[in-house]
């Protein structure tokens, strides 16, 4: 068993992983739960959580295990992890903008709050990041260069994605000349545009050994 383990560990580092949990992160109402149901919906039919335009709708960790995704001859199983959104503040009259109650809001910030405490510690049991951005929002914020610079220091592999290019003042080419180091895709979640380059980039970058 103890050979048959160490060929097999061998293989792996010859070809590359084959199963990874990718963790989705980014600020709230980036589209994160909107891009984790388009790939679990592309590969498996089911989704993996509801949307809704009220940020942290998403406050608890959200997973969808043993997706398959495919790049011609090549594929990788990942555990797609839809995290709550990060946040360097979280106030509940925001809340109350949307027609919540003032007991409504406080309970969302106080469980928004704990939701960025979790997707934080859930970085210890990722293996690659999918950092989504807003394409139609300035990518130079806080939370933004706060997610890039902690997983750069912990090696951690991502893909920057430009979400939400099939808006009106959706400017992806800010996003790339703003991070030009790094791989950006364009896409749009919601209507599924250059998902096939995503699904590629994921392939490759998330399929690679470490």
């Amino acid at each position: 068993m103890g050979v048959l383990s160490r060929i097999s560990g061998f293989i792996l580092s010859l070809f590359g992983k084959k199963h990874v949990r990718i963790g989705i992160y980014g600020p709230p109402n980036a589209g994160k739960t909107t891009l984790a149901n388009r790939i679990a919906k592309d590969w498996t039919g089911e989704i993996v959580g509801e949307v809704s335009e009220i940020p942290h709708e998403t406050r608890k960790i959200q997973k969808k295990d043993k997706v398959i995704i495919k790049n011609g001859k090549s594929s990788l199983t990942i555990d797609i992890v839809d995290t709550p959104g990060i946040a360097t503040k979280i106030d509940f009259h925001d809340f109350m903008e949307y027609g919540l109650s003032e007991e409504e809001a406080k309970k969302r910030a106080k469980e928004a709050t704990e939701g960025v405490i979790e997707a934080i510690k859930w970085l210890d049991n990722i293996d690659g990041v999918i950092l989504l951005m807003d394409s139609t929002k300035n990518p130079f914020t806080q939370v933004n260069i706060t997610l890039l610079g902690n997983l750069e220091a912990r090696e951690l592999p991502f893909i920057i994605v430009a979400n939400k290019i099939d808006l009106n003042g959706s400017t992806p080419a800010t996003l790339k000349s703003a991070f030009p180091k790094h791989d950006v895709i364009p896409i749009s979640a919601l209507e599924g545009i250059n998902m096939d380059l995503l699904y590629e980039a994921m392939v490759r970058k998330f399929g690679k050994r470490k």
